[in-house]
């Protein structure tokens, strides 16, 4: 099967004719976005990292490599699991968008999930 393209935007970014499939993957809703304006397709909660562990991280590049470990064994969990197989799915379709509101995308659970996408299964 076909895989596409998957990159990382933040959702603050403005929308590119090349994103194909925009997912939000951030479990809480970004601030000063309205939902009609986000110009995204869906809001894959279940794929963002818990809050305990979103908490834990703080967002501190110098924890991201034990983030990371702890963020994949929580994508084992069923729900997550189902939300990660899904957003393979939309991979296969066309160009994937993983939006966040992360300010560095690159420390972010959505350059985990990237990563995870462009691996071969």
């Amino acid at each position: 099967m076909t895989r596409h393209t998957v990159r990382v935007r933040r959702i603050y970014d403005r929308p590119a004719a090349e994103d194909g499939i925009r997912v939000l993957v951030d479990r809480v809703w970004p601030r000063g976005i309205r939902k009609e304006a986000a110009a995204i397709d869906e809001w894959v909660k279940d794929v963002a990292p818990s809050t305990d562990l979103r908490k834990w991280y703080g967002h501190v590049p110098e924890k991201f490599a034990q983030f990371e470990a702890r963020y994949r064994d929580e994508l084992a969990n069923p729900s997550a699991r189902t939300a990660l197989d899904h957003l393979r799915t939309l991979a296969k379709r066309d160009a994937l968008t993983l939006v966040t509101a992360t300010r560095d995308v690159d420390h972010s659970q959505a350059a985990v999930l990237a990563r995870l996408l462009r691996e071969p299964r």
